[in-house]
């Protein structure tokens, strides 16, 4: 890789950027709030596997997996509301959450927000590890919902802000990447931890959590704030300073006026929430708005929440439930890095429609093995093909963390203008939430009611998501962020239709 690239503007000019240890070290503790959000969504599917856990917080649950075959629907088991809040609760929160948080990223920076992320992150560590009873437990969960909201605002902004445009995928996709090592390492702590005599394992796995969230804490102190950041808010000279750091050259005047001038126009922006209406604003926020919906009708999230519960549903015991789950953990991380090599080279586009096939193909499979050998009271499935399923969860996991994962969140952050950026961000982390809330609030009982069907309605959400991708997505590899409207919007064929007279306008 060499030292210099250039990015191309459509005025001609070019940016210089080194690919500089700073940006590097920068991108990577930034991303640790990605560690911290995919920890709490892996730990809490493992921990609520655990027969310890369940006596204690839900012995409704506990009775139900302890009877004999036959006693009970192989594919309600799991289901109860409580067991289900315990999951959302974190996810209800980071929507509410996220409407302070883009508040905070825009009059405070990104750096001071993931700040305030790190800090709900000890809290909801020190709940959960510490709980007593389920009000403690949904507290601590709520905490660590704040903290999923302020950090999923605020670091694919400072990464995509921070990053050289031609590398600015690759650093983006360091969040997904953080996010799926967290899954990984929350599942090998699980099984670890549930073998630990006495039943306290689980407290073990919550106050790990603990980690990630001192490592976000102590990075956004240390960190600096993105150019972009500081600029507009009006520290010019210490953002030229920043972005001569970040850039390794003294050369970064064009750079530098470009986005002087986007801190101006977001300057007359008093309303950015209402400025995401206007019609010019709408491709960005339709595109992320969309995203973020069809990012959690793939089915992942409900196969990440519960994968040590869906293993048991198939036929593995205990154990091998949380064994299956490291195994499809260690696939999510591995495919991402997939992403990483190529998204700045195939562009984002090219990943998402294959990915649609894979995951079709997967989930379809899937539906089709628990149609034929998982019934409601009986289970016929061979070790075999309880083996084809866990490929095949494997199959779709890994189509995702090289496309939908990453990337759902990776548009969004490069596509809105300065003066809306925040508050786009914003909206996006509360329509993904919101979503992630109501498949985490009801997967269980989909899985109860829909059995094997639960496959089938997300692969039917795929070919919908990848029909969109086909006509409405745009690419936006390559293009430098200030520059999204004339290089992206008004060369779409359907979006173009929306920037008509787009400088004459006047901010809301």
């Amino acid at each position: 890789m060499p030292a210099a690239g250039f990015a191309v503007a459509s005025t001609t000019v070019e940016f210089e950027a080194k690919i500089t240890p700073v940006v590097i070290i920068s991108c990577m503790m930034a991303a640790t709030g990605g560690l911290m959000f995919g920890y709490d969504i892996g730990v809490s599917g493992g921990v609520t596997s655990m027969p310890s856990f369940l006596k204690e917080f839900f012995p409704v649950v506990y009775e139900r997996t302890q009877q004999h075959q036959g006693d009970d629907s192989n594919y309600c088991k799991y289901d109860n509301e409580n067991l289900q809040l315990f999951t959302s609760s974190l996810y209800l929160a980071a929507l509410t959450a996220t409407f302070f948080a883009s508040y905070t990223t825009r009059a405070l920076g990104r750096k001071q927000t993931m700040l305030i992320a790190g800090i709900f992150f000890i809290v909801g560590t020190i709940l959960n590890s510490s709980a007593v009873n389920l009000i403690m437990l949904i507290l601590g969960r709520i905490s660590l919902g704040c903290g999923v909201g302020f950090a999923n605002q605020a670091v694919p902004l400072f990464l995509s802000e921070i990053a050289p445009t031609r590398i600015r995928g690759a650093l983006n996709i360091l969040f997904q990447f953080d996010v799926t090592i967290g899954i990984l390492l929350a599942n090998l702590i699980n099984y670890g931890t549930s073998k630990i005599e006495g039943g306290w394992g689980w407290r073990v796995s919550l106050a790990l959590a603990g980690v990630p969230a001192f490592l976000l804490t102590l990075g956004a102190i240390l960190v600096d704030d993105t150019p972009n950041s500081l600029i507009e808010r009006g520290h010019l000279e210490k953002g030229k300073a920043v972005l001569k750091k970040i850039r390794g050259t003294e050369n970064v005047e064009p750079e530098y006026l470009e986005i002087l001038e986007a801190s101006r126009i977001a300057q007359e922006v008093k309303h950015p929430f209402k400025n995401l209406l206007m019609r010019q604003n709408r491709p960005p926020l339709v595109i992320a708005i969309m995203l973020q919906i069809f990012q959690q009708l793939t089915g992942i999230n409900a196969i990440m929440f519960y994968a040590p519960v869906l293993f048991n549903t198939v036929g593995f015991g205990n154990d091998a439930a949380l064994y299956s789950s490291v195994i499809t953990g260690a696939v999510n991380v591995l495919s991402t890095l997939v992403s990483i090599y190529s998204v700045d080279k195939i562009g984002r586009r090219m990943l998402l429609l294959e990915a649609g096939i894979q995951m079709f193909v997967s989930q379809t499979i899937i539906a089709v093995l628990l149609g034929l050998k998982l019934q409601d009271s009986s289970n016929d499935m061979s070790r075999g093909m309880a083996i084809v399923v866990v490929l095949m969860v494997c199959s779709f996991v890994s189509s995702f963390a090289w496309s939908w994962g990453p990337l759902g969140w990776l548009i969004p952050s490069e596509t809105f203008p300065l003066e809306t950026r925040s508050a786009g961000q914003s909206v996006t982390v509360c329509v993904n939430m919101i979503f992630t809330f109501v498949i985490a609030q009801s997967f269980l009982s989909m899985l109860c009611h829909m059995k094997f069907g639960i496959f089938l309605f997300f692969s039917g959400w795929v070919l919908v998501m990848s029909l969109f991708v086909l006509f409405l997505l745009p690419e936006t590899k390559g293009v430098p962020l200030e520059e999204m409207t004339e290089k992206v919007w008004k060369q779409h064929w359907f979006w173009k239709r929306f920037m008509d007279n787009t400088d004459t306008k006047d901010s809301v």
